[in-house]
Formats: C-alpha cells, sequence, structure tokens
C-alpha cells in the first residue's frame, strides 16, 4: 500500500459472504468499493475520508476530519429509523409487544445483504426486530418496521426526511430507511450530533446496541451477534477482544459500495461520553481501529472542568429591579455550574459573553428565592481551533422579596416625587 496525495491505492480483494458475518474471514478484509481508497491528511493519521469526535453531552467537537461534506452513511442510515421507531412508542402510538407482519418488501430484501430471512406474512415483535435491526443491522427488520410506521419504505423515507429537517440536519437526504441506497448522504458532523440526540432522548437504545447477541427465534440454532465488535463485553470474546474498547455501549456500523466502512460508536468513562463517526475506513477491523484512535485522543486529552461555581456571582449583573418589594432589587446568582470539556492540564479561557435580564417592571414582589430572572452565557475560546463555545445558565434571585406593605409603598412614591421637584428647583439655578 503506497500514499499520494492524501490518497491510498489499493487493490481489493474478494471476501466471502456471510449470513451474520464470517469471523475466519471478513476480519481485516479490505472494501471492494473503489480502486482507489480516499484518505484525507489529518494530524492524527487517521486513516478516513471523513471523521468526527465530540462530546456527548454539549456536541464540542474535539476532532474533525473534513467532518461537514456529506458523504453516503450506509447502515448508519439506521440510527434515523432507530429513533423513530422510539418516537412513536414514546408516542403511545406503538408498542414493544406490537405483533409486526412482514410485508412482500421485507421479504425482497436482496441475499447479499444483512437479513434475518423474512418470509412474507411473518409475525414478530417490534422488540425482536428491533433487536435484528439493532444487534445485526437485518435489512428485512428495518424495512419490516418502516412499512408498518410509514405504510411503505418511501412513506417511512418521508418521515426520516422531515424528522432530519427539523433536528437542523442540513447534510442530511434520506432514500432508503436501510441505507443501502448510495444516493443517501450526511455529513460525519452532522450524524455525530443526531446520534447525541438519539442517546440523551431516548438512552433505551443504549440498552439495544449494547446487547452482544440475541436469538431472534427458538428454533434458530445460532444466535445473531452484534456487528460492533468494539463492545466493551467483547473483552473475553476470543475473535473481539483485540477490538473490544472500555465504555463502548453502541451504536451502528454500516457497509456498502459507494460508502466504504462506517461506525458510529460512542463510549462512556466517568461522566464523560464521547461520540465518534468514522467514514470510508478500508475494512471491517479498519472502522474500529480507527475509532480506538479517535477514543484514545478524547479520552487521554480531555477532561470536564468547572468554570463558573453553581451560585456565583455575575459581576456586571449583580442584582435586579424588583417592583413593589420591601427592597427595590434583589441579588441573583447562576442557576447551576457550567463546564467546559477542555485540553487537560490547562485553565480555559472563559469570559461572559451575554447577560439577558427580565425587561424591568416585569419583576414583582412578592419574589420567592431561586426564581429565574434571566440568563448568562459563557464563552470557552478552544485554543486549538480559536473557536468559541457557549454555555447559557440561568440567573436566579439569591433570597425572597416580600411584598412592601402600601404604606411603604405610598412614602417611597411620595419620597421620589419630593425628589424629583428638588432636581427640578436646583436645575433652574
Amino acid at each position: 500500500m503506497k500514499r499520494k496525495k492524501g490518497r491510498v491505492l489499493f487493490v481489493p480483494t474478494i471476501c466471502a459472504t456471510a449470513i451474520a458475518f464470517m469471523l475466519t474471514t471478513t476480519i481485516g478484509s479490505p472494501a471492494a468499493h473503489a480502486d482507489e481508497y480516499i484518505v484525507t491528511p489529518n494530524p492524527l493519521g487517521l486513516e478516513v475520508r471523513s471523521a468526527v469526535l465530540i462530546d456527548a453531552d454539549t456536541g464540542q467537537v474535539l476532532y474533525s476530519v473534513d467532518a461537514d461534506t456529506p458523504h453516503p452513511p450506509a447502515s448508519m442510515t439506521k440510527l434515523m429509523t432507530e429513533y423513530l421507531v422510539l418516537e412513536e412508542i414514546s408516542a403511545g402510538r406503538l408498542s414493544m409487544t406490537d405483533m409486526v407482519t412482514a410485508t412482500k418488501e421485507a421479504a425482497s430484501i436482496p441475499p447479499d445483504g444483512s437479513q434475518i430471512y423474512l418470509a412474507e406474512g411473518d409475525q414478530h415483535t417490534v422488540k425482536d426486530l428491533y433487536m435484528a435491526m439493532a444487534v445485526q443491522s437485518a435489512n428485512d427488520a428495518t424495512i419490516a418496521l418502516a412499512d408498518r410506521i410509514g405504510g411503505t419504505e418511501q412513506g417511512f423515507v418521508q418521515k426520516m426526511n422531515d424528522m432530519a429537517k427539523t433536528l437542523g440536519l442540513k447534510t442530511a437526504h434520506f432514500t432508503s430507511a436501510t441505507g443501502l441506497a448510495d444516493d443517501t448522504v450526511i455529513s460525519a458532523g452532522e450524524l455525530a450530533k443526531f446520534a447525541s440526540i438519539l442517546i440523551k432522548k431516548h438512552p433505551e437504545f443504549l440498552e439495544f446496541s449494547s446487547t452482544p447477541s440475541y436469538k431472534f427465534r427458538e428454533r434458530d440454532k445460532t444466535p445473531m451477534i452484534n456487528l460492533n465488535w468494539m463492545l466493551e463485553s467483547n473483552k473475553d470474546i476470543p475473535n473481539f477482544k483485540q477490538y473490544a474498547y472500555p465504555g463502548v455501549d453502541g451504536m451502528k456500523t454500516g457497509y456498502i459500495g459507494a460508502a466504504g466502512y462506517c461506525f458510529t460508536g460512542t463510549a462512556k468513562r466517568g461522566d464523560l461520553r464521547l461520540i465518534s463517526v468514522v467514514m470510508d475506513t478500508k475494512s471491517k477491523s479498519a472502522r474500529f481501529v480507527q475509532t480506538a484512535k479517535l477514543f484514545d485522543y478524547g479520552f487521554d486529552n480531555f477532561e470536564k472542568k468547572t468554570v463558573v461555581a453553581p451560585k456565583s456571582v455575575v459581576e456586571t449583573n449583580k442584582t435586579v429591579k424588583i417592583k413593589k418589594g420591601v427592597s427595590k432589587e434583589v441579588p441573583i446568582v447562576t442557576a447551576n455550574d457550567i463546564s467546559f470539556l477542555v485540553k487537560k492540564n490547562t485553565t480555559p479561557n472563559v469570559s461572559v459573553s451575554s447577560v439577558k435580564l427580565k425587561p424591568d417592571g416585569e419583576l414583582v414582589a412578592p419574589i420567592k428565592s431561586g426564581t429565574v430572572v434571566g440568563t448568562a452565557t459563557y464563552a470557552y475560546k478552544d485554543p486549538d481551533t480559536g473557536k468559541a463555545i457557549e454555555k447559557t445558565v440561568n440567573l436566579v434571585t439569591a433570597e425572597d422579596v416580600k411584598k412592601a406593605s402600601w404604606w411603604r409603598l405610598m412614602f417611597r412614591s411620595l419620597g421620589g416625587f419630593i425628589s424629583d421637584i428638588f432636581k427640578g428647583i436646583i436645575n433652574l439655578f
């Protein structure tokens, strides 16, 4: 293999296909999607066309390689399908115990893709089909669920694109529920963003994506084996232990000729969860090797650091005015802390970029301690990229403010009236 101007040239080999994946013949086998395998040059030396690493909590980008260019995501497309199924369940329109009848379309998946060999009319629970989709990336199970929700696959695809638009995924364009179509595209950056949305809104997804094996039918001789070799639970499995990575509990592999070998992964250590995407690597094993490089970089070099403690005072806005209170103003503080993911052993450069308070006259006593009166936005300047990363926190009252008596309010009003007259007289001279 040789590189020239960021490109790696190789001659693909033909590897045997298998029902799930043939462990003895597919580990490390090269991609067969192009005669010219493209690597985008990058400091970490990742052998990928596109990649990104983000903090799952904030979306902060820690490392990227051509992360804004849309590429075919292959079966990573199923993350959107999985999301929409969970949305239907959350809305009460579907349940994991509902029976789904396999359509003709679901039973007509080409034999060269991952599947569980559904026959038209077969009935299985949503849970079983979801497991087949999450664990083995079964295309026929995916189509069966898509048909149940969208009426047809294309009806479901419309829902996928509508959801992408709602979530602000500008590079996403779906043409299939499975990712088998090479005109489905999304950028690595937005795929990572979406993965973060998925596990935040539906944390139960990780229960499916972290399942190492699952027996789809009682009569099946062997269970489905999770295509994600990086699962921490694989640390004692001979065929996978070299790829098992501490903290990995998801998410989705992918491969078609136009996409190469892809993987969206996530790993958690302590209170830090990272999400990675690699697109167009050269083999099944390479996608995990390149992902491990990203995770190593993230966990080795970054830490969460609290830069603003809870109940901190914003120096430029220590109080807010109150109408009809015993006091005319009340101290305000941050409702909670602010943390950023920063390089280890560094002092982050953080500043208040903006403060927004409720207009004068809107806050009227009595007011309890902890009442939200505005927001403060803090900005952290990334020393590597120069980009400002912002977080916003609520500002709340630090103490109760009782309503003033009518007697106090009357004298306060008279005092203001007399003061205005006095100032007017002074201005005459």
